[in-house]
């Protein structure tokens, strides 16, 4: 009989240990200078939200920390692992690393569970008995165990994007990253997803969030990174960030999102 899997995570410690190292990133897309030497370190547990203008390089930067984009200069370390071309490292941080990208990127020839299933058994080599125990676990984490067996073309975005979130989550992963999540949303989907997002945070989850819900950025960010032109233009505690700006840049983006 296979054991039930364990799903306890050991406290999380908000001043621990360094989740996430960035030194002087550079970025190229030909004669395109998409990353101008960047620096932003996360603590494990920290929330970080990162926003700025479209082109900005937000989407970039957090693909760059599970290397789906190659850094050109600078250093990436990712729990004590720097990102080389080494395909062993690259693995162990992608171990690591959870991401959850704008549009929801399932099988739609699978069932939700089977979505979720997958990459344990094919990436974990975990028994099938186990695998759909984590992932039962992880959809009713997210609220929606019900819509096991159905296919994704069968749910709202929201509830696609919740099953993007469990499947990410089935990998136990230490930083969970997401681009954009709700971005290709209606509306009246967006609480539901931002909501998820939000106990996750309250589970003590390392997270680099890229997104313009400022409401959220409010509530659960440890810090808001605000980026314009390649470049950090401001780091700083959600009341600093939109209540005394430093930077103009900064400043005149909060006066377009902000009502």
């Amino acid at each position: 009989m296979t054991n039930a899997p364990d799903f306890r995570q050991a406290p999380v410690d908000r001043q621990g240990d360094e989740a996430v190292r960035i030194e002087a990133v550079h970025k190229w897309y030909g004669a395109y200078h998409a990353l101008k030497g960047v620096d932003l370190h996360v603590s494990r547990g920290e929330r970080v939200v990162v926003c700025g203008p479209s082109g900005s390089g937000k989407s970039t930067l957090i693909r760059c920390v599970n290397r789906l984009e190659r850094h050109q200069g600078g250093r990436i370390v990712v729990n004590g692992v720097e990102l080389t071309d080494n395909l062993r490292d690259i693995d162990a941080v992608r171990r690591d690393v959870g991401m959850v990208f704008q549009h929801f990127n399932l099988f739609p020839h699978l069932s939700v569970l089977d979505n979720c299933v997958m990459p344990l058994v094919l990436a974990r080599k975990t028994a099938r008995a186990e695998a759909e125990a984590t992932a039962r676990h992880f959809l009713e984490r997210v609220r929606i165990p019900e819509q096991a067996d159905k296919f994704p073309g069968r749910l709202s975005g929201g509830q696609q994007q919740r099953v993007a979130i469990a499947r990410a989550l089935c990998m136990r992963p230490k930083i969970m990253l997401f681009d954009e999540p709700t971005s290709a949303l209606d509306p009246e989907m967006v609480r539901e997803v931002l909501d998820t997002m939000v106990g996750l945070a309250e589970d003590g989850m390392t997270m680099i969030v890229v997104t313009h819900e400022m409401g959220f950025a409010r509530r659960v960010a440890d810090r808001v990174v605000f980026m314009d032109g390649g470049e950090i233009v401001e780091s700083a505690s959600p009341d600093i960030f939109f209540s005394r700006p430093a930077s103009d840049r900064t400043q005149a983006f909060l006066g377009q999102i902000l009502p």
